[in-house]
């Protein structure tokens, strides 16, 4: 049976119980108090103080001595954090808490300097498979939820590969990581479609990741192609790109979605390709 809660469910969940005044409590008795299922383990120790210092793992291996199934850390999480919703001062001293992290929390800020916006989605990054599957099981869709859970918890749980990379470039402000991973613009600021183009283009599925970044940047695709409809030369929008090769791949990839946008808006390739097709 998959786990019901994450590593990041557990982490949110012991940070926010160190200073519950339950912390001491037999688990036991909380469960009871819930009116759930009793806590299978006995004695004086038996409280939340004996595992919120454990990291995940660390609690699953601390169950199994007991003979335990792993299954077993749902039942601790869902009485924690069942119990923690009553503790409504507690509840506040949360909110704060989060509030002034995030005040205190240096990627944010660097991203609000470079003009990189917080939505910016993880899947239109260019991080490998395995870290896009990690971001997805700890619910991580966007630039600040990737930030506001590195800074807490990374050190902890990545120990290296492109997470720690990107978490890095947006510590530091490494432009040329960041262009890396993200549709950055070295020596600019926000990102850009172009970039984004470019990533998609090295990617797994080109074509996909193209669609899905003129999906995000609508406002830059509509210019470009507007450009390009009335004369404008394709290659001189993809310079900053400095690569011959990138570019060629962009250039088809951009072919192919306008070619897409014309034929839904009942255009013919006489007019508007000739223009795209001579640059």
């Amino acid at each position: 049976m998959p786990a019901k809660y994450t590593i990041r469910d557990w982490d949110e969940t012991r940070a926010a119980f160190a200073t519950s005044i339950m912390v001491n409590t037999a688990i036991s008795s909380l469960a009871q108090n819930l009116d759930g299922p009793d806590w299978p383990l006995k004695g004086k120790d038996e409280t939340p103080a004996k595992y919120i210092d454990l990291a995940y793992e660390e609690v699953i291996e601390y169950l199994a001595l007991k003979a335990q199934p792993p299954e077993r850390i749902d039942q601790l999480i869902g009485i924690l954090k069942e119990t923690l919703s009553f503790d409504e001062p507690f509840g506040d001293m949360v909110t704060q808490n989060e509030e002034s992290e995030r005040r205190d929390n240096q990627m944010l800020r660097n991203m609000a300097r470079l003009e990189i916006p917080e939505s910016f989605p993880i899947a239109l990054s260019a991080l490998s498979k395995e870290t896009l599957d990690f971001c997805r099981l700890e619910k991580l869709g966007t630039l600040g939820e990737f930030a506001v859970f590195a800074q807490g918890k990374a050190q902890n749980v990545i120990v290296g590969g492109d997470f720690r990379k990107l978490l890095n470039a947006l510590s530091h402000v490494d432009e040329q990581a960041l262009s890396e991973v993200l549709p950055f613009r070295r020596g600019a600021k926000g990102l850009h479609l172009v970039e984004a183009l470019g990533l998609a283009a090295g990617s797994a599925a080109p074509a996909d990741g193209a669609a899905a970044a003129i999906e995000y940047f609508p406002a830059e695709f509509s210019a470009l192609k507007t450009d390009v409809a009335t004369g404008g030369n394709l290659s001189r929008h993809l310079m900053v790109l400095g690569n011959s090769d990138r570019e060629a791949r962009v250039t088809e990839l951009l072919k192919a979605q306008l070619r897409q946008v014309a034929s839904a808006d009942g255009q013919r390739k006489g007019g508007f390709f000739s223009c795209l097709f001579k640059k």
